[in-house]
Parts: C-alpha cells; sequence; structure tokens
C-alpha cells in the first residue's frame, strides 16, 4: 500500500487532501492514523505525526470508476471483475453499446483498458495487468490471433523465412509470445516503437 507521513498540529480534511497530493490520488482513497501524539506544557501546542495509506479495492473500486467512466459516456452497461493470473485484473463489460465501446479495430477499447491500468498504476504499488473485454471481443480477438500465429508459425518453419506481422498492441503481443512460446522450430521477438511495435516470427534452424 502507498503511505506518505507528516507532521502536522492537526487531523482533519485538511490535511488529508495534503497526504492526497503528496501521493498523487483522490483524498476520498487516503485513510489517516496517528502514528505519534506529542502533548506541549499543559497539554498546549500538541503535533503529530501522521501515517496517511491509500485505501484502494483493485476489484471494488476499479468496477466503480469504469462504470463513472461509462455513465459520463452516457452507456448502460453491466461490469463484472475478477483477479486472474499473474495479477491480471479482468474486466468484462454487458452493453448493448458493444461497438461504440469497442471502436474501430478495437481501439476505444484499448483506450479504456490504458485508463483503468493508468488508475492501478497510480492507486496500488503492485503490478497488475488490466484487462477489458466488451462483449467478447477480446476473447474473439485471441482466437484469431492463435489461429495467425500458428498457421504462420508453419509457414516458417518450412520456409525458413522470418515472418513481420502488422503492429499490435502490447496485449495482441503477448498472445502470439504465448501460443508461440513453446514451439522447438521458431521463436517470437517485438520489434519497432510503441505505437507502431510488431511480432517478427523467426526461424530457429536455418
Amino acid at each position: 500500500m502507498k503511505s506518505f507521513r507528516l507532521e502536522t498540529k492537526s487531523i482533519g480534511e485538511q490535511e488529508k487532501k495534503l497526504a492526497a497530493k503528496e501521493l498523487g490520488v483522490n483524498p476520498n482513497y487516503v485513510e489517516l492514523k496517528v502514528v505519534e501524539e506529542r502533548k506541549g506544557l499543559f497539554h498546549l501546542n500538541r503535533s503529530y505525526t501522521i501515517e496517511a495509506t491509500v485505501k484502494f479495492d483493485v476489484i471494488k473500486d476499479s468496477i466503480a470508476y469504469l462504470n463513472l467512466m461509462l455513465t459520463n459516456m452516457e452507456v448502460e452497461a453491466f461490469v463484472e471483475a475478477r483477479q486472474g493470473e499473474d495479477r491480471q485484473i479482468i474486466f468484462t463489460v454487458d452493453t448493448n453499446e458493444n461497438p461504440l465501446l469497442i471502436g474501430k479495430n478495437g481501439k476505444t477499447l484499448d483506450a479504456i483498458q490504458v485508463l483503468i491500468k493508468n488508475l492501478l498504476n497510480v492507486y496500488t504499488e503492485e503490478h497488475y495487468v488490466a484487462l477489458v473485454d466488451v462483449g467478447g471481443y477480446k476473447e474473439q480477438r485471441k482466437k484469431q490471433l492463435e489461429i495467425l500465429a500458428t498457421k504462420t508459425a508453419k509457414d516458417v518453419a518450412r520456409t525458413k523465412i522470418k515472418v513481420r506481422l502488422g503492429k499490435m498492441n502490447a496485449y495482441e503481443r503477448r498472445v502470439i509470445h504465448t501460443k508461440l512460446a513453446e514451439w522447438r522450430d521458431v521463436s517470437t521477438e517485438s520489434e519497432g516503437e510503441e505505437p507502431n511495435r510488431y511480432v517478427v516470427i523467426k526461424p530457429k534452424h536455418k
């Protein structure tokens, strides 16, 4: 958990706002705790050492953030989230506005996912991977990428000629790398600069 200590003569909303500014978070997610209390002569001029801690539930608070985002977009939706393997937080969104939230080639969906990822990075010290899916788009895209990876890998293994796939985001590249990780005849590498990075599938033995 993110935390910050400060010296103060009072404990209240002003101190919470100050701590929130130092932590770079919303004051609503800050909890104050007195670590040390110092009393002056005749119990006057008291001062405190306060520890401010970010209290953020990666599931509940992330869902609330995503629901607020969708409300501001005037989209009615039902959002669920669960924690998967390797610190993945998987969000599924059920709505009648799938095309709007997915966008052309999934770009709007990718943008939403980046916002959720940034939220988790700001409010937690752990490294979480945010995956947001709308109407099963990501799952279908994953299947398409795995088919592409398998077909291309077979061609590379047969011809011994490397193949460069089209530009992909980090999630899509990870799908390709994972699918081919245990192949004996080919290897994969990400090349290029964001946002134009791509995967190259290479023969292991020429």
